[in-house]
């Protein structure tokens, strides 16, 4: 049946296009609701757009995640996906799934971080009131992230050839220079946020320090508590410790091996951009991002 071929899509589809379609699946269900029921899409998604005040966030903790799953605007949800599909496959090429996702929510929350303290600091936005929605701020991690990380990866806008780092260095200043002056200075302000964190998240982990590690464990227990005992069986084995010890002594010995020849490449990418590596190297790569 069509229904069942497109839910198996969906479960086979990598975690870029599972982002895509949640956001866009969210996006149809609130204007569809809010076109057949005649309401505010405001009052559909309050619960999950990020306020700008602290007695009201404090009661919806969650939506410093949430809000980056909501969009109103077509042309706002259009140039967020194709954003975070562009710069999603750059990372895909070189990380795992997870890394990805990781990057995304804590770029959301460094985003939302920085709106609710900005807010609820500075003078200045003491008399405008707003919420913050959308996925820019997430998809401004994932941009400063890989350009961070290997600036010289090349990508063509129109007919230009330029590299990843100057198209990052110009979006963040544009938005720095739009911020005094811009009637969406909430949106802005996530911009930045989510691109201090995909900054420092790069640097950090070229310097063999993954700052994501701690999330990354968070999202695995909170994934195990919806995991059913069928899909977590018990099974009884016995122990052959010689023969277990040796295997383990393997396996590690060929993760080492493997891990040198992704970090070289890595190297490699960060000094000439990924377009430099070979047909090998780029499929070695792909493999071992599969892998983790």
């Amino acid at each position: 049946m069509p229904q069942t071929n497109l839910i198996q899509q969906y479960k086979t589809a990598n975690i870029l296009i599972k982002l895509i379609v949640i956001n866009v699946a969210i996006f149809l269900v609130v204007r569809l609701l809010g076109f057949f029921t005649l309401t505010d899409p405001y009052e559909l998604t309050k619960w999950f757009v990020l306020p700008d005040t602290w007695s009201e966030f404090v009661l919806q903790p969650w939506s410093f995640i949430t809000y980056s799953f909501v969009h109103y605007g077509f042309f706002h949800i259009l140039i967020n996906m194709l954003w975070l599909y562009w710069f999603g496959q750059m990372i895909l090429n070189l990380f795992s799934a997870k890394r990805l996702l990781t990057v995304y929510l804590m770029g959301a929350i460094s985003g939302g971080l920085l709106f609710v303290l900005a807010y609820g600091l500075f003078p200045v936005f003491e008399n405008a009131r707003g919420y913050l929605l959308g996925a820019s701020g997430a998809v401004t991690a994932l941009m400063v992230f890989i350009a961070a990380y290997a600036p010289n990866t090349a990508i063509r806008i129109f007919t230009f050839n330029l590299k990843i780092w100057q198209v990052a260095v110009f979006l963040v200043l544009l938005d720095l220079v739009r911020l005094p002056s811009s009637g969406n200075a909430g949106g802005l302000l996530a911009h930045l946020g989510g691109a201090i964190l995909g900054y420092v998240y790069a640097v950090q982990l070229i310097r063999g320090k993954d700052i994501g590690l701690g999330f990354e464990r968070m999202m695995d227990g909170v994934a195990n508590l919806f995991k059913s005992r069928k899909q977590r069986p018990f099974k009884k084995v016995h122990r052959n410790t010689k023969t277990k010890s040796a295997q383990g002594k393997s396996m590690r010995d060929q993760k080492s091996d493997q891990q040198k020849k992704v970090d070289a490449i890595l190297d490699k990418i960060s000094k000439s951009g990924y377009e430099s590596l070979s047909k090998s190297e780029k499929d070695f790569l792909f493999r071992a991002g599969k892998d983790d």
